[in-house]
């Protein structure tokens, strides 16, 4: 008796299967997103059941995180994925991973910058805001020396990057303020906004470990 394809991910497993698909695992670390709000730990959560790699996130945190001047008003960006905060990353076979900020709750980028507190505000060059309790970023008092993304890439999610042209940080998530874009325009339903929760599946593991547990789900079988 044959077995019925029920979805696009079993489709996507039978062909791997009978073409012999290459495992391709990249080097980055991940936790999900989290950030207080309102005092309470809130996290974006990936469904990576339904994610289909569609790079929407990425377009939409760009466009509203790199906004553009036209005659004289303020718009969306051009959406360049490669700026957004939220990054997705594909293995094949088919598992797409979407990574972004843990803004964890003690801040080892934070501890890990040597540089010195602003004498008004107290935050140094990458601090916790005490409003929205997400991390930030000071680039005028930025030492450029890379410790936030080192401590990141080994101690937790590696999704802080030194931007190659201005070595300031980036990809650090501000969960716009309590009400995530990308979890609003998500066109799948793959991203959620839900309260941190340490023990739930998948949290605080890699891209690699995430899509190895995948690729036994999908294809294993």
């Amino acid at each position: 008796m044959t077995k019925q394809v029920t979805g696009r991910r079993d489709f996507l497993r039978m062909l791997a299967i009978g073409g012999g698909g290459v495992i391709l695992i990249g080097k980055y670390k991940f936790l999900f997103a989290n950030a207080p709000v309102n005092g309470v730990l809130k996290a974006i959560v990936v469904d990576f059941d339904k994610c289909a790699g569609c790079k929407t996130c990425e377009i939409v945190c760009s466009a509203i995180h790199h906004p553009v001047m036209v005659n004289g008003e303020k718009l969306n960006g051009l959406g360049n994925p490669k700026l957004g905060n939220i990054q997705v990353y594909h293995y094949n076979p088919d598992v797409d991973i979407p990574t972004v900020c843990a803004n964890c709750p003690d801040s080892p980028c934070v501890n890990a910058c040597p540089s010195s507190p602003d004498e008004v505000t107290g935050y140094g060059a990458i601090y916790r805001d005490k409003e929205t309790n997400t991390i930030l970023t000071n680039h005028e008092l930025c030492l450029q020396c890379g410790s936030c993304a080192r401590t990141c890439g080994l101690q937790r999610t590696g999704v802080i990057k030194m931007n190659p042209v201005t070595n300031y940080p980036e990809h650090i998530c501000d969960l716009c303020g309590g009400d995530p874009q990308c979890v609003k325009y998500c066109p799948y339903g793959a991203l959620a906004f839900f309260d941190v929760d340490v023990n739930r599946q998948f949290f605080g593991l890699s891209p690699q470990d995430i899509a190895e547990q995948l690729f036994e789900r999908y294809y294993a079988n």
